[in-house]
C-alpha cells in the first residue's frame, strides 16, 4: 500500500526527515503520534503528494505521489488539520466534488451527517469550525477511497462528537483500505488504533501492532514502591503511580496509549529492548 524506503525532506535549510522508512499495508488503522512540529502533518503530505521529497521516493497504491496521476488522486482522501470550504450548501459541495471520487457514496454520506447531527440543508459557512470539520470526515469516509489520511481530525470536535467520530470509524476499515489518523490527543482514538507509530523529530521511534504492544506491557496503576521502582516507565499521579512494566503473565491487557507515548519518549531503550 505504502513503501517509504529513505525519505529526506526539507524546509528551507530545516531538516525534517533524514532516511527515514516506514512500510503501511492495507486492513490497518495506524496511529501516527508524536507532539506538535515532529514531522507528523508533513509525512501525510508527502504521502498526499501535496509535498514533495528533497531526496528519495515514495510509492503509494502504486504511484510516485508527486506526479499527482488521477489513477491516484481519485483514491486518497486527506483530511487536513485546517481547511477551507467555500461559501456554498452541502448539496452543493457535494456536486461539485464528488465525481472526482468513483467510488463516492451519497446515501453514506446522508447517514454520517445524520450520525453527527448535521443537518443536511445548512451552509458550509454558516456552521461552526467543528460542523464543518464534520461534513468533511463525512464526505471523505463516504469517497470509499484506498487511502485515507487524517491530520487531528479530533481537534475542534467537543466531547460528544468526538464519541461520534470513534463510533462511525469504528465501522469503515476494511481489507482493502488504509487509514493513516496523526494525532497528539491520544486518548480520542485509543480504542481505534490496531497499529502505533511514533514519530518524534523526524525519526520513526516506535511502530507496533496494539496486539504485541500488550502481549508484551502492561499498564496499569500501582501503591508497591518497589515495582514503581523497578518499572520500565512511571509517572506519580494522586491515585498512585501509572506505570508501564514488561508483561510477564501472558494474555493481552489494556492498552494506555498516552502512557506508552510518554515511555516511548523517556525511556526508548528500555521499552525497545522488550520487543527485540
Amino acid at each position: 500500500m505504502i513503501d517509504i524506503p529513505d525519505l529526506h525532506f526539507t524546509y528551507g535549510s530545516k531538516k525534517v526527515f533524514d532516511g527515514l522508512s516506514l512500510s503501511l499495508q492495507a486492513g490497518h488503522i495506524y496511529g501516527l503520534l508524536g507532539k506538535n512540529g515532529t514531522g507528523k502533518s508533513t509525512l501525510l503530505r508527502n504521502i498526499a503528494g501535496l509535498l514533495f521529497p528533497t531526496h528519495g521516493q515514495l510509492a503509494v497504491l502504486g504511484h510516485k505521489p508527486s506526479k499527482r496521476q488521477p489513477a491516484f488522486l481519485q483514491d486518497i482522501f486527506m483530511v487536513p488539520e485546517e481547511f477551507f470550504l467555500p461559501n456554498v450548501s452541502i448539496k452543493k459541495f457535494v456536486l461539485c466534488n464528488a465525481p472526482f471520487y468513483p467510488a463516492f457514496d451519497k446515501g453514506q454520506f446522508d447517514t454520517y451527517l445524520k450520525e453527527f447531527d448535521i443537518p443536511g440543508s445548512n451552509t458550509l459557512q454558516n456552521m461552526s469550525y467543528g460542523q464543518k470539520k464534520k461534513v468533511l470526515i463525512s464526505f471523505a469516509l463516504a469517497c470509499n477511497t484506498k487511502l485515507l489520511l487524517m491530520d487531528e481530525p479530533t481537534n475542534g470536535l467537543d466531547i460528544m462528537s468526538k464519541s461520534q467520530f470513534r463510533k462511525i470509524m469504528a465501522g469503515v476499515l476494511d481489507e482493502n483500505k488504509c487509514i493513516i489518523i496523526s494525532t497528539h490527543q491520544v486518548k480520542d482514538l485509543e480504542s481505534l488504533i490496531d497499529r502505533i507509530t511514533i514519530i518524534d523529530d523526524g525519526k520513526i521511534l516506535f511502530d507496533q501492532t496494539t496486539e504485541q504492544i500488550t502481549f508484551k506491557l502492561s499498564f496499569k496503576m500501582s501503591f508497591d514502591s518497589n515495582e514503581v521502582k523497578h518499572a520500565l516507565y512511571s509517572e506519580e499521579s494522586l491515585s498512585g503511580s501509572a506505570i508501564v512494566t514488561e508483561n510477564i503473565e501472558g494474555g493481552e491487557g489494556k492498552l494506555d496509549l498516552e502512557l506508552l507515548y510518554k515511555a516511548v519518549v523517556l525511556k526508548g531503550k528500555e521499552i525497545h529492548a522488550v520487543f527485540e
